[in-house]
C-alpha cells in the first residue's frame, strides 16, 4: 500500500513537524508495510528527519530569468500549473494521501494563490487519480479571503474521511456548506506523541518558580497587513513587560519557541528588557533552542507553569499537565483550553493588558495544583480518543487490501481556474 503525507513539513514549525511525526507513528504501527511519501516545503529535511521519501509541495523550480518574470507577473499561476502535471504524474499508484493534523484550512499569513492553491492542485490530481483523500484532526477557519475560502472548501469537500480537532473547525465548515453529517471530531494528532517522563522540577527558594514563556513573532492574522509593524511592535512591548514583571518578583523565566521566525521576537525581547530590568535578573532568564515537539515538551516538562501564544505549544504544555496560560491569536487556542476546563485563563495575543496578564499569572500560581490535576484528568480522555480514531483509520483504510475505485468528485460549485 502507499501512502503520501502532506503538509508544510520541514519548513522549521515544530507544529507541523510533529503533526506529521505523529502520523508516521500511527501508520508504522497500523500498517508497517505501508510505503510512504511526504509531499512537503523542505523535503531534504524531511527524508533525514524521519526517514522517508519526499518530494516538493510546491511547483518546479524555473530557471529561466524570462520565465520567472513572466511567473512573476502572472501571480505564481504557471509554475502552479506545472505543479498540478507533476502531481498527477506523482500521484499514479498512490492509494491514500493524508493532511495530518495542523490548522491546514485557515488562510493565516497566506496569499490565495500560496498554500490555498497548492492544497486545491494536490487533492484534485488526487481525486483525479482515484486516491482517497483523509484529513485527519485538522483546524479549520478562519478563512478571510474570499478566493481562498473558495480553494480550500473545494480541497476539503474532496476528502473521504474528515476529522476535526475542535468545534469551531466543525461549525466552520459547516458554515462553508459543507455537510459534515459524516465528520468527527478527535483531539490533536499531536497529543498521540512520545512525551518525556517528567522529572522533579528544579527547586526555586522561597515562593520563586520557573515560568515558560512562549513566543512568537506575531504580525497579525493577514499576510502583508499594512499594521504589521504596529501589531508586531505592540506584542514585543507588552510581552517583555510581563516579563520583567515576572523578574521583579524573583521568578526565573524560559523563554521557547515553536517557529524559526520566532528566533526574531526572541532577541528583540531579550533587547528590551536590557533597559527593563537589571543584569541579576536578567540572568534568571533561559532561551533554550528547539527543534521539534520533544525538545519543546522537555522544556515544559521543567518548569512549573507556562504562558503560550503558539497552538502547539500550548498543546505541549498540556500534554504536560502544566497548568497554561494561553495568549492566543485565534479560536483554536480557547477552544483547546476549554476543552481541558481551563478557559478562564484565556487571552487574546493583541488584546492583552500585561498588568492584568500578570496578575492572571499570580492567580494560576496560586490555583496551580488545581489546575493541574483538571488537566490531567482530561489528558486521560484525549488518548482514548485517539485511539478510537486510529482504530477508525485502521478499519477504514489501512486493514484490507486496497481496492481502486472511480473517481467520486464533490457536487457543488466547482473552483477552477479560468
Amino acid at each position: 500500500m502507499k501512502i503520501s503525507l502532506i503538509g508544510q513539513f520541514g519548513s522549521g514549525n515544530t507544529g507541523n513537524d510533529g503533526s506529521l511525526e505523529a502520523m508516521i507513528l500511527s501508520l508504522r504501527k497500523l500498517r508497517p508495510d505501508a510505503e510512504l511519501l511526504c509531499i512537503c516545503s523542505n523535503p531534504k529535511v524531511v527524508s533525514a528527519r524521519y526517514g522517508i521519501p519526499s518530494m516538493s509541495v510546491g511547483g518546479p523550480v524555473l530557471s529561466a530569468p524570462a520565465a520567472r518574470l513572466v511567473n512573476r507577473i502572472l501571480f505564481n499561476v504557471p509554475r502552479r500549473l506545472m505543479l498540478l502535471c507533476t502531481a498527477l504524474s506523482r500521484f499514479n499508484g498512490i492509494d491514500l494521501m493524508i493532511v495530518p493534523g495542523t490548522g491546514i484550512l485557515d488562510d493565516f499569513q497566506e496569499h490565495a494563490f500560496g498554500w490555498p492553491l497548492v492544497l486545491f492542485f494536490w487533492c484534485l490530481a488526487a481525486r483525479l487519480r482515484n486516491t482517497k483523500i483523509a484529513f485527519v484532526s485538522i483546524g479549520a477557519g478562519p478563512i478571510t479571503g474570499r478566493f481562498s475560502r473558495r480553494l480550500l472548501s473545494a480541497a476539503a469537500r474532496m476528502g473521504t474521511y474528515r476529522s476535526y480537532r475542535d468545534d469551531t473547525s466543525l461549525r466552520f465548515m459547516t458554515s462553508l456548506g459543507i455537510d459534515v453529517a459524516k465528520d468527527h471530531r478527535y483531539p490533536d494528532i499531536a497529543f498521540s506523541l512520545p512525551a518525556p517522563v517528567p522529572g522533579p522540577r528544579p527547586a526555586v527558594p522561597g515562593t520563586s518558580l520557573n515560568i515558560g514563556v512562549g513566543i512568537m513573532q506575531y504580525r497579525g492574522w493577514r499576510a502583508g497587513d499594512p499594521q504589521a509593524g504596529r501589531i508586531y511592535a505592540d506584542y514585543i512591548g507588552k510581552i517583555s513587560h510581563l516579563v520583567a514583571g515576572l523578574l521583579r518578583e524573583g521568578h526565573s523565566i524560559s523563554l521557547f519557541m515553536g517557529d524559526v521566525t520566532d528566533e526574531h521576537a526572541r532577541d528583540d525581547i531579550l533587547e528590551a528588557l536590557r533597559h527593563m530590568v537589571s543584569v541579576s535578573e536578567r540572568s534568571r532568564i533561559e532561551t533554550p533552542s528547539s527543534v521539534s515537539l520533544h525538545d519543546i515538551m522537555a522544556l515544559v516538562a521543567r518548569v512549573d507553569l507556562a504562558v503560550v501564544s503558539r497552538y502547539h505549544n500550548l498543546v505541549c504544555s498540556l500534554k504536560m499537565g502544566r497548568p497554561t496560560i494561553s495568549l492566543g491569536y485565534a479560536r483554536k487556542n480557547d477552544d483547546l483550553m476549554q476543552a481541558f476546563d481551563q478557559q478562564v485563563y484565556c487571552r487574546h495575543i493583541e488584546t492583552f493588558d500585561p498588568d492584568e496578564l500578570l496578575a492572571l499569572v499570580r492567580r494560576l500560581i496560586a490555583d496551580r495544583q488545581g489546575a493541574g490535576l483538571a488537566i490531567d484528568l482530561v489528558n486521560a480522555r484525549v488518548r482514548l480518543q485517539l485511539a478510537d480514531q486510529q482504530d477508525l483509520l485502521q478499519r477504514m483504510f489501512l486493514s484490507e487490501p486496497w481496492q481502486r475505485a472511480m473517481p467520486d468528485l464533490p457536487d457543488g460549485e466547482p473552483v477552477l481556474l479560468k
